[in-house]
């Protein structure tokens, strides 16, 4: 067993049968550290919202295994992947994915209201997510209210609040202008180091794949061979 909090060891998985066969994932395997930012970049139908998807739990693969913290996701039931999403992995995408009517406070506390975290405690975290993210005087205001970045920053806090050891990003800047992308990129690379976070982002912008401690490449459900040492 890898030492690796994430590990991910030849995925396969496709989607419908005969000539409509779309082989997503063939074979993938990647591997990251605590703390490490990796990012995956590939073109649009390449895998990567499907990998993503596969190491949370949201989807499942035809076969390979994937182990979070060396808990072996792809063997879970659904009420076991349920609860290692509440507490030990946290998505961030790129529609934000807020609740309009709330504010972001009340965003933020959504995950910890799901998991009956005592009332105190909750309130704890949610303020300390939102200083995190450098947004505590903004708590009261809705997603309308705030800017993308912003919108963004609330999405980053939501994530944070569970304190999850691996953190989940599919093309996080996509709706944002290359000045806000750059800063919630070094924001999530420097939240990553600070609480020893595990994080796989997908992304396209050569400047946000710098920013990440190792890129990997993927093509056709395929990861590239050496892709791990390119850089943009």
């Amino acid at each position: 067993m890898t030492t690796a909090y994430l590990d991910v060891v030849d995925v396969h998985r496709t989607f419908g049968t005969g000539a409509t066969t779309v082989h997503a994932l063939r074979g993938v395997s990647l591997t990251a550290d605590p703390g490490e930012v990796v990012a995956v970049r590939g073109r649009s139908g390449s895998g990567k919202t499907s990998l993503l998807n596969i190491i949370g739990g949201l989807d499942r693969p035809d076969s390979g295994t994937v182990h979070v913290d060396g808990v072996e996701v792809t063997a879970l039931d659904d009420d076991a992947v349920l609860a290692l999403r509440r507490t030990s992995v946290a998505y961030v995408f790129q529609s934000f994915g807020l609740v309009p009517i709330l504010t972001a406070h009340e965003n933020v506390e959504i995950p910890l209201r799901l998991r009956a975290v005592d009332a105190t405690e909750r309130e704890a975290r949610v303020a300390e997510a939102l200083d995190h993210v450098g947004l505590t005087k903004h708590a009261r205001q809705r997603p309308g209210q705030l800017s993308g970045g912003q919108q963004q920053r609330v999405a980053l806090a939501r994530a944070l609040a569970s304190r999850p050891g691996l953190l989940l990003a599919d093309e996080p800047t996509g709706q944002l202008d290359s000045e806000t992308s750059r800063e919630i990129m070094e924001l999530v690379v420097r939240l990553a180091k600070e609480a020893d976070m595990t994080t796989i982002v997908t992304t396209h912008d050569p400047v946000l794949l710098s920013l990440a401690d190792r890129v990997v490449e993927i093509a056709d459900g395929r990861v590239q061979e050496g892709a791990e040492a390119l850089r943009p």
